[in-house]
């Protein structure tokens, strides 16, 4: 399971997202915007995203103006490790080295072809294990008690 949210910024590529999602064979859920409604706030969404993400020990993907702000928002989670994406080569790194569990992306920066390229490779990408990565996992984790 796949849990999606986006506020106003990121709902029509997270309607892009969800097709793509669709197509790749992954089940997902809407957490939200459920309309573009421009009165809506990122920290809104991201806390439901990282919430349901870090509980069910699942995948969270969340779509921002920039995915800075629901980035900031969703770290503050234990057991969230969220990271922004705006490439290929970030999308992997974030998973072989951090076993990010959330995904950040940015609504105004990134186009859908990029954005879906980012999320295959993403939610392919395995996480090393290598003891160096877990030694810096370790660390994190210790700082979030």
């Amino acid at each position: 399971m796949i849990y999606i949210g986006a506020d106003h910024a990121g709902y029509n590529l997270k309607e892009e997202l969800k097709k793509h999602l669709k197509e790749l064979g992954y089940d997902f859920e809407d957490l939200g915007n459920k309309e573009s409604e421009p009165q809506d706030d990122y920290p809104d969404f991201a806390l439901k995203v990282a919430q349901k993400a870090t509980e069910t020990r699942e995948k969270g993907i969340v779509i921002c103006g920039t995915g800075i702000g629901s980035c900031i928002v969703a770290n503050k989670v234990r057991g969230a490790r969220a990271a922004a994406v705006w490439d290929e080569f970030t999308a992997i790194q974030s998973r072989e080295h951090n076993d990010a569990n959330i995904l950040c992306l940015g609504g105004r920066v990134l186009d859908a072809g990029t954005a879906k390229k980012i999320v295959r490779l993403w939610l392919e990408t395995k996480f090393s294990g290598e003891e160096r990565h877990l030694r810096r996992i370790r660390k994190i984790k210790e700082i979030e008690k």
